[in-house]
């Protein structure tokens, strides 16, 4: 798989059927290692051993319902109490972030309302906080490390 822009970590992979999977520590199985999926690992890995979220706190690949429509996002932290902090939109590195890929991850922060969105191909990072007095998002160098 292509070197992201992201710290070198470990990963767990096996080969079944001559494809290859890696394990995600939050589903805790092992997932077909696609592009989209090399990228998620990474921003799992960043957020717990980088930005030290717990592994508890986070969730991977979930449906959720907007305008009846089912919908799958990426990566979202909780908070402690149960409010989601940030949603992270993960893109194969092979694909361009450009505005569509920001009104996707916008759109799902309409039913999520969390504080900080993410969206990343592994190679860009794009960090913003969400001013919902003003209707907007302000991008951000990073993203807050976790703070009780």
């Amino acid at each position: 798989m292509q070197a992201l822009n992201f710290p070198t970590y470990d990963f767990r992979i096996k080969n079944r059927e001559n494809k290859p999977y890696i394990f995600d520590p939050i589903r805790k199985k092992f997932i077909a290692l696609q592009p989209e999926e090399w990228v998620r690992q990474h921003v799992v890995r960043f957020l717990v051993q980088e930005k030290g979220y717990p592994k508890s706190l986070i969730n991977v690949e979930k449906e959720l319902r907007i305008n009846h429509l089912k919908k799958r996002y990426d990566v979202v932290i909780y908070t402690p109490r149960g409010h989601i902090t940030l949603i992270v939109e993960c893109k194969a590195p092979s694909v361009r972030i450009t505005q569509e890929t920001f009104d996707q991850i916008a759109r799902y922060n309409l039913a999520l309302k969390a504080d900080y969105l993410m969206v990343t191909n592994g190679l860009r990072h794009y960090f913003c906080r969400m001013d919902y007095s003003e209707e907007k998002y302000i991008f951000l160098e990073d993203i807050p490390a976790y703070s009780r």
